[in-house]
């Protein structure tokens, strides 16, 4: 059972928990983007791709506002490459079969490239019915973002959250800002089926806003669940932007919810208003 304290950040241990978290969303505005917890398996066993099947069988019979995010290591990255192609193949071809959106969620930097061939064959095979992940804390991600601008399919920019070596990732929180603006400004320019807003930093989605009144790029804004989801809300209000949460469910909440703590400031300040009432 999920104490109620990390119960803000993940919506319940099974999908059929999940999906009312995502039709209490659709009520409000905003789309799901779900995530069965759990990564970097090792045993070909633990990474089986059917969870994801019948998920995105479930989310089409459903008909809800939902799509699908995988971790590459979550489905057989640390088993083979070639055990991550095959039940990634799984899982897309039964998304595309039932109009269910797929995206690929970026690992530490030594995924990278597998993952970007794994999003390029699919966007061509599928006609754009998947999205990738990328990072502007790697120095390499404006190189990428060429290598992207022509396929279909999303690309959704985050900071990054993996403690990369300075050799090949920015930082410093400041210069990590700056290389997400460069990256937004370059995908609002040169990408044509969307952009995906990866932020809780106000200052980014101002400046996604900004952009789309200069360029009219369709985009969307990405947040997690229980973090602003108030300015989730407001923003969904609009006519402007769609909104999206990236809802993590399943059994292995609990490192998902301390990862969370560690990462953010406010996230621990939130964790212990929870505590005392407030």
């Amino acid at each position: 059972m999920i104490p109620p304290i990390a119960n803000d950040f993940v919506a319940g241990e099974t999908p059929a928990a999940a999906l009312v978290h995502v039709d209490d969303l659709n009520g409000r505005g905003v789309s799901g983007i779900l995530n069965l917890l759990g990564e970097h398996y090792s045993v070909r066993a633990d990474a089986d791709a059917m969870a994801y099947v019948g998920l995105v069988e479930t989310i089409a019979r459903r008909g809800v506002d939902a799509c699908v995010s995988v971790k590459p290591s979550q489905i057989g990255l640390n088993v083979g490459a070639d055990v991550f192609r095959e039940n990634l193949a799984r899982i897309v071809a039964a998304a595309d079969a039932v109009g269910t959106f797929v995206w690929i969620d970026m690992e530490d930097h030594e995924t990278t490239d597998v993952t970007l061939d794994a999003f390029e064959r699919h966007a061509v095979a599928t006609d754009g019915n998947v999205g990738v992940c990328v990072q502007a804390n790697l120095k390499r991600t404006r190189e990428d973002l060429d290598r992207l601008a022509d396929l279909p399919g999303k690309v959704r920019l985050v900071k990054g959250a993996y403690d990369e070596p300075a050799s090949i990732a920015y930082t410093e929180k400041s210069r990590v800002n700056e290389s997400y603006r460069d990256c937004l400004a370059i995908m609002f320019e040169a990408f044509d089926d969307g952009v995906a807003v990866g932020s809780h930093d106000p200052a980014m989605i101002e400046f996604a806003s900004e952009l789309y009144a200069e360029r009219g790029t369709p985009y969307e804004v990405q947040m997690l669940t229980g973090v602003r989801e108030t300015a989730q809300f407001d923003l969904a209000a609009g006519d402007e932007v769609d909104v999206y949460q990236y809802i993590p469910y399943g059994s292995k909440w609990a490192s998902y919810f301390y990862r969370r703590i560690r990462e953010r400031k406010s996230n621990v300040l939130f964790a212990l208003r929870a505590i005392v009432g407030n």
